[in-house]
Formats: structure tokens, sequence, C-alpha cells
């Protein structure tokens, strides 16, 4: 009993006294990996140190830590700093998170640095990304980082005067004496669809046309069916498509099978959907200098210019691609993170798979817009 109340003994103060030293002096690896409370998690010795640190910090939302620690936080204050980060109006970034980050180091000598960080911020339509190159200094033993800020532009006051169609929608109500009668759903029509196989699975591409005179909220399904009709896979098109249309526009559609081969399908089922809804053709979105680049980064970039007197909250851009036969070869699709100011130009990217470059002949973008309290 008494070697038992020694030996108890002797490791109560054994445990006392390591953890009164890792209290005083964490270990290294402590320091590397603290909590995402905004603390400085490692010693900015380096420059790519002092990144990942700013970087733990916005990820963290600690503004306030991440301000303080920027090299040229005179220049602007630390409400434009958020708003760089977060966006000036409503927008898919102003909700996001940083989900990861990458630090890339391109250029560094004694006392400066150049590098570029990589932002994935996780948002309700997914991840989008963020790319901004920094400059750093070293002041004393420690970097700090020159934020590269880009204050979004402010419409002046003006008076823009509007033009456009506008449906609204009368419902049946409950009290009204119109039997079985309604309004009947818009007429829609697949015009396009053909199935490719890639090495992420089976994705069929085509578009959709709103052949009636009342706009239409639409969607399409398919169901792919093997040699002997019975049903292999059902999937629909969710962001690779423009859900709402006017009369007579067209849409493109995209529908991905994963890990799905040609060889299995026997035939394909399409359904589309339609809905008839309240629209409105304002905002008008211009397109500009849109232009299509050849490899060896094939895309196709423009500008988006909002020719109304609202803010747009979010953009959606389809990119529909087509052959020399006018068949369609691709379909990319890019969320703009930031609300579009009247008359400001904001630029789109959307990528083109290398290995279909070659195949595109031309080309048709439609832009989605989306504005708090319904769909313009």
């Amino acid at each position: 009993m008494k070697k038992g109340g020694v030996l108890a003994t002797c490791l109560f103060l054994v445990t006392t006294i390591l953890i009164v030293i890792g209290t005083i002096k964490p270990v290294p690896s402590a320091l590397a990996y603290a909590s995402r409370d905004g603390r400085e998690i490692a010693s900015s010795s380096t420059p790519e140190a002092a990144l990942n640190n700013l970087g733990a910090e916005i990820r963290a939302q600690a503004w306030g830590k991440a301000y303080a620690n920027l090299a040229n936080k005179t220049q602007f204050t630390q409400e434009e700093f958020v708003r760089d980060l977060t966006g000036k109006y409503p927008c898919l970034r102003s909700s996001a998170t940083l989900n990861n980050f990458e630090v890339f180091p391109l250029h560094a000598t004694t006392d400066d640095a150049e590098a570029r960080m990589k932002f994935y911020w996780s948002t309700s339509v997914g991840v989008l990304p963020d790319s901004r190159d920094l400059h750093l200094v070293r002041r004393g033993d420690r970097w700090e980082a020159e934020w590269p800020i880009q204050k979004e532009p402010t419409a002046p006051p003006q008076v823009i005067p509007v033009n456009y169609l506008r449906w609204d929608v009368i419902y049946r109500g409950a009290g009204d004496d119109w039997g079985a009668q309604d309004v009947e759903s818009p007429h829609v029509r697949i015009i396009d669809m053909h199935p490719v196989e890639r090495a992420d699975g089976v994705f069929l591409l085509g578009e959709l046309l709103n052949e009636d005179v009342v706009p239409a909220y639409v969607s399409v399904s398919a169901t792919l069916l093997d040699k002997n009709h019975a049903r292999l896979e059902t999937e629909g098109s969710f962001d690779k498509i423009s859900h709402l249309l006017l009369p007579k526009q067209v849409t493109p559609f995209l529908i991905l099978f994963p890990n799905m081969s040609l060889s299995k399908v026997g035939s394909i089922r399409m359904t589309p959907f339609s809905t008839l809804i309240p629209a409105s053709a304002d905002p008008v979105i211009e397109l500009d200098n849109e232009r299509l680049n050849p490899m060896p980064s094939p895309s196709l970039t423009g500008q988006l210019i909002n020719q109304s007197g609202q803010v747009v909250n979010v953009a959606h851009v389809l990119g529909t691609f087509y052959d020399r036969n006018g068949q369609v070869v691709w379909v990319a699709d890019q969320y703009i993170d930031r609300a579009l100011v009247p008359q400001s130009p904001v630029s789109f990217d959307l990528h083109i798979p290398e290995d279909l470059a070659g195949k595109i002949s031309s080309q048709r973008t439609v832009v989605s817009t989306y504005s708090f309290g319904g769909a313009a």
C-alpha cells in the first residue's frame, strides 16, 4: 500500500511539472497549430510564415488581427479591408467562409519578397477561388505583407430611365369560380442533346428553348437506360443552366453522370420542366470585350456591364461552345462573387478543356442575374 501511495504521488508531481513546463514554454508544434481564434499561429520570421498567419487570421475572420499585421494598413481602414474580402454590397462573398488557402513564393531578397495567395471560398453555389499577388517587407525579425486593396466602385448619383418588358401572373384563388381553369405552364422544348464520355463520366450537352410568349422557370432531368431499358441513373442540371427564360430565349444545359460509361447506355430519356413565373427584362447586362483565348490556356474572357440602375447581387455567366456544324461541344459557367454595380465593368473567365479547344468554332454567352427579392 505504501509503495502504491508513493507511486501515485510521484506520478502526480511529474504530471504537474510537465503541465507547468508546457504552459511556460510550449513546444514549436503546439505554436504552429494554435487555435483559429485569430492568434498568431507561428512566427512570422519568413515570408511564407507571415502569409500562412495572414491566411489563418482571415479564415478565422479575425479581421482586427489580420489588419494589424499588414505593412500598408495606413493606406486604408480596417472596414475597407474587410469589405475587400467580403464585398461592399451583398453578394456571394458576403456569407462565404474561407475553406482553404495556398501560398506560392515568387521572389525573395533579404528585405522584401513577392508571393501569390490563392483563396478558396465556400459559398452557397460551391467553392469559388480568388488569387492575390502580395509584396512583403521585413521589419526587424518579422515579415509583413502589403495587402493589394481592391476598392469596389460606387455608382455616382444619376437618373437612369428604364423601358423594359415585364410579365405579371395572376393565379386562380381559392374563392374564384373558375372551375379547374388556371394559367397554363409555358411550352419549352429541347432543341439539341447529345452525350459525351470524358474522364469524369458521361456528360449530356444540349440546349433548351422557351417557345412560348410568357417567361418560364425551367429545368431538365435525364435518365440513362441500359440496353434492356432498365434504369441506370437519373440526374438533373442544377448550375449549368439558366433557369429563367424569357419568351424565345435559349439556355444551354450540362448534366453529369459521374463514373458512368457510354458502353453501358442503351437509350436516354430527357424530361424538361417549366413553370410560369413573373419576370422582367431588366436588369440589362451588356457583354463587352469577349474573346476566345487559344492554347495553352484556352478560355472565354470578357466583361459584364450592368446597364440598369439597380445593384445585381449575383451574376451567373454561361458559355456555350459550338463546332463548325453548330453542335454543342462544351458548356462552361462562372458565378461572379461580387455584386454588379451600375455601369461598372466586372471581368469573367470561363475555362475550356484543352482537348476541346481545337473543336470550338463559335460561342454564345448568356447571363442570369439574381437580386435580393427574386431573380431578374
